[in-house]
């Protein structure tokens, strides 16, 4: 049976956070002995911990929020592929694959090795890239890194002009025993109707 691989980030206290971002907690405000039925649990944490979507009002304030996307983009057919070793992803890296058809793109670049540790440094999406991926059809880009940008970065160029060619960005992805391939995605944003971003429980069916 082909069975479904989850590609979450998992949350707990060792989930790493941008630096001074709210750190992830859950705690039980109510416990069955107190209730004398149910636990209920309480979770504090910012919208972009763990594997996570960014909505275009992250970093536009006339951007959509959550809400506003359109869901159709986070289930369906995705390409996995792997670039390693790289320092950033532009249309040299890309343009020898065949991405005819793909919709969404998931790049695995293995860069981000301790997933209970910030990274320092990640490689980055040239923001010129962003037109090229528009141009071959994919809506939605996929990473194994918490940004898409330079983690020093202010202007968030590449957030910018993937927002602008119409691209959703899927960031914090778990792809280190995923092969490169086909695969069936789910990825799912709550409805936050103010929200700049969202967790998401990410997974993946190989398409045999």
């Amino acid at each position: 049976m082909n069975k479904w691989i989850d590609i979450s980030q998992p949350l707990d206290e060792k989930v790493p956070v941008w630096p001074g971002d709210t750190p992830f907690s859950n705690k039980l405000i109510t416990n069955i002995e107190e209730s004398g039925s149910v636990n209920v649990g309480q979770i504090n944490m910012s919208t972009h911990t763990g594997t996570h979507i960014d909505a275009p009002f992250h970093f536009d304030n006339e951007g959509k929020k959550v809400i506003d996307l359109d869901v159709n983009i986070y289930i369906g057919k995705a390409k996995v592929i792997h670039l390693p070793n790289i320092s950033c992803i532009g249309v040299k890296e890309l343009s020898s694959l065949d991405l005819n058809g793909v919709v969404r793109l998931l790049i695995r670049t293995d860069a981000w090795k301790d997933r209970q540790k910030f990274p320092q440094t990640i490689p980055y999406i040239q923001p010129e890239l962003s037109k090229y991926l528009s141009e071959v059809g994919i809506r939605l880009l996929g990473l194994d890194l918490p940004s898409a940008d330079p983690l020093d970065s202010k202007e968030l160029s590449a957030h910018h002009q993937l927002a602008a060619h119409g691209i959703h960005i899927l960031e914090g992805l778990v792809l280190a025993n995923v092969l490169p391939g086909d695969y069936e995605m789910a990825a799912l944003p709550l409805p936050l109707v103010e929200g700049d971003g969202s967790p998401v429980r990410a997974v993946l069916k190989k398409i045999t």
